[in-house]
């Protein structure tokens, strides 16, 4: 497969012109990163998307893969001297790593087979024989030649016995046999599934005696099925169209013009041991990964979309907050935190244990709100939340009005997810972090800080750690890191750092840095203080030209002389903008003495619109496109994306599931989205399913079609089941 082959796959699976196919291969080829390519090289390739980019990227691997692969496959079957220009074609044609692969399996070294072996025992030429429809004798008749004692041939009976073996391989290695297999199993099939013990109470008793069509299985079944499977509460087979597959196998086994019955039987005896003992097996096999590799491509998708969704969540700025790590035995660990997220204050209490310890923790935590002025409790989602939510709400329900009465700040709290926090408390980023701490108070600070900044305290986290997916660890774990790292690194070059307090976390997912170089910019910024510039990068070690580009315009450095280093325009725009702004009118010197460029300029981008701007980025020395981003970056200088996202819902007080009544409407938040459905937080501790075909009175696709990680919606209580834990809500005619 050549280069131009692959341009013009890509080209007709993503919609793309020749010119943008071939600036993003070589983009990428040089070495460029997907977010850089994405925001500062639109004039390559058309004003793409990062998604598409990553899509371009990953297919483009592939089918660099898939051509190395045909090579090695003809060199290989070239070398054994069986190369045909018809074969050569096939393999050639094939469109997928399936096929090639089905086309090589004839050639391909094997381990000994009962064919191989009736072949050393010379009765190749045998089966060939019973093939032939011009051949009159029985098949009793052309097999006595055969019978050789010292061959282990002793008999008829073996003769035809090894015949049949290398009948049935021949079919078996047929590509376009079990090509149309595949087809007739996956379009006929059903996937069952039986229980291994049908007392046995679990989470998979829908399973338990359950049939579906393989083609309209949706990957959170082929995703549960597999699980059940694993964990051995299920056992889980494809019912193949056997009866189909085997008169198509005969039919194209038996040549038309036989007419000896007793070959005719013969044959097609072989052709369904071909099926039953070959083919039957790899066939469901290889039905059932891909399944699954489908299944975790789509649940990998949702879960990077509730990822953005969760790490675009708006930050809680200028608020000093109370991490609340709930424990029972171990206590309940607390950690105060500043607006910059510095930690000012620790403790243990144990309100769960007990009136006398509870009246003493209740002391204990109205000091701290009151010696620290919180104004925000952030309450991890563990164990035991549901009661330390309780004992946050009895506090605040008298703390709240004694200090609205001395004009103190009142209190409120957030539940949130603690997903990951364990991982990173015991982490040897945490001990680098807090090495004074131990490892409960590091999650009570991580607690806090997610609330503060999200993104910056969950890209500390393994993206797999943080919860918002399904299935997660059953999926190829390389796969999923990559792909959501990949969301990490959208959305954290998407906001852009603050150079001079980024954590090495936070740096590491910015275009152009790795580790050791995030690593390299902390050191150099402990021993030589805030960096003065963006420029002042350079002077990093192992932060070459070529990483300068890549990351310089996702770091803001406010206190730069340079105003524009506080922005996402791009150093090697600079000249552009400026230029710009001496065409709108503006003093660059009185608009930095003003202040306005750190506060906003919409008149450029209003004057702008009346304006030729192809003419204008002709005289710039830019593309329209990065124009129209310089011109919308200075007209809100320093925006966070994230600002416009729904804000957390605040709470004083607490709602247990026996507080909940049919048809009760209630606020929530939209905590996880999957295929079936979303999962709402609507303060009870326990959150509530809204089931797909609750969610809009119109017809909806997939849940992430309709609502968000992150997204304030109002349900409605359908369904209670206080035993079970479970919540069913509904968001019609809302």
């Amino acid at each position: 497969m050549d280069q131009q082959i692959i341009n013009e796959q890509l080209m007709s699976e993503l919609s793309l012109e020749a010119w943008q196919v071939e600036n993003v291969i070589s983009l990428l080829d040089e070495g460029n990163t997907i977010p850089f390519i994405a925001r500062y090289r639109k004039e390559a390739h058309g004003t793409l998307s990062d998604e598409t980019l990553r899509t371009f990227s990953e297919r483009l691997t592939y089918l660099r893969g898939l051509a190395e692969k045909k090579d090695q496959v003809i060199r290989t079957i070239e070398e054994q001297g069986k190369m045909t220009d018809e074969l050569r074609a096939q393999i050639e044609n094939a469109k997928t790593l399936v096929e090639v692969e089905d086309l090589y399996r004839p050639y391909r070294p094997k381990r000994r087979t009962r064919g191989m072996i009736a072949k050393e025992r010379g009765l190749e030429p045998l089966a060939r024989l019973l093939q032939d429809p011009d051949q009159k004798d029985a098949p009793e008749v052309l097999a006595a030649p055969f019978v050789n004692p010292e061959k282990e041939v002793p008999d008829v009976a073996s003769a035809l016995a090894g015949a049949s073996d290398i009948i049935a391989e021949d079919i078996s290695d047929q590509a376009e046999y079990r090509s149309q297999i595949r087809k007739m199993t996956f379009d006929q099939g059903q996937m069952t599934s039986k229980a291994k013990d049908p007392e046995a109470e679990s989470v998979y008793e829908m399973y338990y005696d359950f049939s579906e069509r393989v083609s309209k299985l949706p990957g959170h079944q082929i995703l549960a099925l597999n699980r059940g499977e694993k964990e051995k509460f299920l056992k889980v087979d494809i019912t193949a169209p056997v009866e189909q597959i085997e008169m198509y196998l005969t039919k194209q086994t038996v040549p038309a013009k036989m007419k000896d019955q007793t070959k005719i039987d013969f044959l097609t005896a072989a052709a369904k041991d071909a099926y039953k003992r070959l083919i039957a097996s790899s066939i469901e096999t290889e039905i059932r990964n891909e399944l699954t590799e489908k299944a975790q491509d789509g649940a990998i998708k949702v879960f990077g979309q509730n990822l953005i969704q969760l790490l675009m969540q708006p930050p809680i700025s200028g608020e000093t907050v109370l991490g609340f790590d709930p424990g029972y035995r171990n206590g309940c660990k607390l950690a105060v935190v500043d607006p910059t997220g510095k930690v000012l204050d620790t403790g243990v209490i144990y309100p769960t244990m007990g009136k006398g310890q509870r009246d003493e923790a209740k002391i204990t935590f109205v000091k701290m709100l009151a010696k620290n002025r919180v104004s925000l409790i952030s309450l991890g989602n563990g164990t035991a939340s549901r009661e330390s939510e309780q004992f946050i709400a009895d506090v605040l329900s008298e703390y709240n009005p004694l200090a609205k009465a001395r004009k103190a700040k009142t209190v409120s709290y957030v539940v949130v997810s603690e997903s990951g926090a364990s991982i990173y408390s015991a982490s040897k980023l945490a001990a680098e972090e807090f090495p004074d701490y131990d490892v409960n108070l590091r999650s009570a600070v991580s607690i806090a800080r997610r609330l503060q900044d999200p993104l910056a305290e969950l890209v500390k986290i393994t993206p797999e750690s943080i919860g918002v997916g399904q299935y997660q660890h059953d999926m190829d774990q390389k796969k999923l890191s990559e792909a959501l790292g990949g969301v990490v690194e959208t959305c954290v070059n998407r906001v852009g750092v603050d150079l001079n307090t980024a954590s090495p976390s936070l740096l590491s997912y910015i275009s152009g840095i790795s580790k050791p170089i995030a690593k390299n910019i902390v050191t150099y910024r402990e021993e030589n203080g805030p960096f003065a510039s963006r420029q002042a990068l350079l002077k990093v070690p192992k932060l070459g030209p070529k990483a300068f580009e890549q990351c310089a315009g996702f770091l803001r450095v406010p206190s730069s002389e340079e105003p524009l280093d506080n922005t996402a325009v791009h150093p090697e725009s600079y000249e552009a903008a400026r230029g710009m702004l001496t065409k709108m009118g503006y003093s660059l010197d009185e608009l930095i003495e003003k202040g306005s460029l750190r506060s906003g300029m919409p008149l450029v981008k209003i004057q702008l619109r009346g304006m030729d701007r192809e003419e204008l980025a002709e005289e710039l020395g830019v593309g329209v496109p990065t124009l129209t981003d310089i011109a919308d970056e200075l007209a809100k200088p320093g925006r966070d994306p994230r600002s416009e996202m729904p804000k957390p819902v605040l709470r004083t007080d607490v709602l247990s599931m026996e507080d909940l009544k049919i048809g009760m409407v209630l606020k929530g938040t939209v905590r996880n989205v999957i295929d079936f459905g979303a999962f709402v937080d609507i303060g009870v501790h326990q959150d509530g399913l809204v089931h797909i075909s609750q969610i809009s009175n119109k017809y909806v696709k997939h849940p992430l079609d309709a609502v968000k990680v992150g997204d304030i919606v109002d349900v409605k209580v359908i369904s209670l089941d206080i035993a079970k834990k479970r919540i069913g809500l509904s968001m019609k005619n809302l």
